[in-house]
Order: structure tokens, then sequence, then C-alpha cells
């Protein structure tokens, strides 16, 4: 077995809603308004720590889309990548840690 080398993003990101590997960045977003099998998903103009699994046609709601899009309209869809919103998370932390163990300074005062 081989070693797995991840890539680690710097910036706001998004990452994997279960594992938490970066996935793209936020700046790398183009747009929120796409739709997938399972509901909303993302454009993005790159992506990391991903695997590319074999071509296959899909009927989209804007059409039928391979690598390449077959209407002149959604030309700008090629050499992208769309993330389902449900499999993903913003990786701006709201959660923190507050470490509740006692500390020197806390001691010195009892």
């Amino acid at each position: 077995m081989g070693r797995i080398f991840v890539v680690d993003l710097e910036g706001r990101i998004y990452k994997c809603k279960f594992c938490k590997t970066h996935l793209a960045l936020a700046d790398d977003l183009v747009s929120r308004g796409f739709h997938c099998r399972r509901g909303k998903a993302y454009l993005f103009n790159k992506v990391v720590n991903v695997t590319v699994g074999p071509q296959e046609e899909r009927a989209m709601l804007s059409g039928m889309h391979t690598e390449a899009a077959h209407e002149e309209s959604q030309k700008y869809k090629e050499k992208k990548f769309v993330l389902e919103r449900g499999r993903i998370v913003d990786g701006v932390d709201t959660e923190f840690y507050i470490d509740t163990r006692p500390t020197i300074s806390d001691t010195e005062d009892a």
C-alpha cells in the first residue's frame, strides 16, 4: 500500500463534512447555484484531494454534459468541478475549545 499525500490549503476553505480533508479554496468558488442528484451543489474552478472517476454523460437541468458542454451557453462549466453541498462544510470553524484545567496562576490564588 502506498502513502497517501493530502494537500492542505491556506485561507478560507471548503472541506469534507465527514473526514475534514481540504477540498477547495473559497476564492475558487464559481457558483452556488448548482444542483446534483442529492440536492444543492457548488461549482469550483479547482479542487484538491479528490480522484476523478470514469467519464460519464449525465442529463443535468441545463442539458447533457460529460467533460464538454453541448450547448454554447454552458461552456463555462468545462474543466470545473461540482461538489455536493451536503458533503462539504465551510472551513471557518465556529466551534472552539476552552481549556478548563487549572493553570499555575489559578493554583497560586488558592
